[in-house]
């Protein structure tokens, strides 16, 4: 199929007049400078789709639920007790309807491919399935409905604390073995083509533990320095902080992905730059969870590779994103900005980043026909060019996409998933079964 753009982002820069050839889910042709042709579909402006490098479907089912306050202080570890109740009723229907309905919505914001940091493994009891990737297989059935790219990262979750603490009987639907998550990846293997591993944290995993699932290959995602308590109560562990550590005794490079990092000193933030492997952002969850601000201006003058997320899926939304991260910088600095290069503007550095870092992190190779179109009725985008067109986009745009394709398929027209009303009455009566 072939589509023609008036203006279109193209490589590392913006063309007029634009023809993408998508053949066999990749981009086959790129021409620059040419008219229309009656084949042709045509559309105003043109930008690739991004990366999600960290999802955990599943929490779209309770996203709002956490917003009252108990007896006692709320921070991520209450919240995250609510997240336990919430995934003990989940069936493998279940995860599959809400899965498909975040992915649905991801589409629709401009993510064309998702990392999804999947633990959720075993039966309501902890007992393995006959297939031990029966939640994988409903996770990647979701992807394959809605159309949506997948790195399936299955998560080794093993212990309850740092040092091997046992786990809470709240974790027995993610437990496994080395031996046993590794019949899980080879089973993953069988379910979607790009599958990584995910040991869960430091806290989750011990270091013998890790250095054995190493070898299972792909890419490697990991949740590290995300919260205070968890650098305070590796340094009691170990005497260093968990980035200071995972650098000090793995061999991390290009091929891994630290997940939040939020809390980093200056030395942990360098030589986590210098390593080559991706930040994986995640500013709405950070936020929703108060977490804490990534060092990002530093970590990104550093030579930094950073990818986002929607993690928690508490609010889905490219944009949003990246919008948040700037503006906690903004808030940190009290300037404006911040991220922005004397030849680059805040919205193209930013998108620039999380495409190619986003990449990075997934295994993303090649030119996928992943693309999407701006949708030319949004008065943010009026009189607009360039890479004006991205800071409108994730600044000013209220309805921003108009189209998405992913691997050359159409999946979003007018804004909406193609199959979005048959996805939501799924995900409603889901919902409405397990919260009755």
């Amino acid at each position: 199929m072939t589509l023609w753009f008036e203006t279109a982002l193209v490589g590392d820069g913006w063309a007029d007049r634009v023809r993408l050839t998508f053949a066999n889910g990749r981009i086959a042709g790129v021409e620059t400078g040419v008219d229309p042709l009656p084949a042709d579909e045509r559309h105003k402006i043109g930008v690739p789709g991004l990366p999600n490098v960290h999802s955990h479907a599943f929490q779209r089912g309770m996203a709002g639920l956490a917003e009252a306050r108990g007896p006692g202080s709320d921070d991520f570890w209450s919240w995250r007790d609510l997240m336990y109740r919430f995934v003990g009723r989940l069936t493998p229907d279940d995860l599959e309807a809400i899965a498909a309905q975040a992915y649905a919505e991801m589409l629709e914001t401009g993510f064309t491919h998702v990392g999804e940091f999947h633990y959720l493994h075993h039966d309501k009891h902890g007992q393995a399935f006959a297939d031990p990737a029966e939640m994988a297989t409903r996770i990647a059935a979701a992807a394959e409905a809605t159309g949506i790219g997948l790195t399936l990262l299955p998560v080794f979750y093993a212990h309850g604390g740092f040092g091997g603490a046992p786990a809470g009987a709240a974790q027995r639907r993610f437990l496994n073995t080395p031996d046993s998550f590794a019949r899980l990846v080879e089973a993953c293997r069988a379910t979607t083509a790009l599958v990584g591993i995910a040991p869960h944290s430091l806290r989750a995993v011990t270091p013998d533990e890790l250095r054995a699932i190493l070898p299972l290959g792909g890419p490697i995602h990991i949740h590290i320095a995300e919260q205070m308590k968890e650098v305070q109560d590796c340094l009691a562990w170990s005497g260093q902080r968990p980035v200071e550590w995972l650098l000090g005794e793995m061999q991390v490079g290009p091929d891994w992905t630290l997940v939040h990092a939020t809390h980093l000193t200056k030395a942990e933030r360098i030589a986590l730059a210098q390593s080559g492997a991706v930040a994986g952002l995640c500013p709405v969850t950070e936020a929703n969870l108060g977490d804490g601000l990534f060092q990002a201006v530093g970590f990104l003058n550093d030579g930094g590779a950073i990818g986002i997320g929607s993690d928690s899926n508490v609010r889905i939304d490219a944009a949003e994103e990246l919008r948040l991260l700037e503006y906690g910088q903004r808030l940190t600095a009290q300037a404006r900005n911040v991220l922005a290069t004397p030849t680059r503007s805040t919205g193209a550095r930013l998108f620039h980043a999380a495409l190619k870092g986003g990449s990075q992190s997934l295994g993303i190779t090649g030119q996928p026909a992943d693309f999407m179109a701006l949708n030319p009725a949004d008065p943010a985008f009026a009189s607009r060019t360039g890479d004006a067109v991205l800071d409108s986009w994730i600044f000013a745009a209220r309805a921003p996409v108009d189209c998405v394709w992913r691997a050359g398929r159409k999946v979003v027209a007018d804004g909406r998933h193609i199959h979005a009303e048959a996805i939501a009455a799924r995900y409603r009566a889901t919902l409405a079964r397990l919260l009755a």
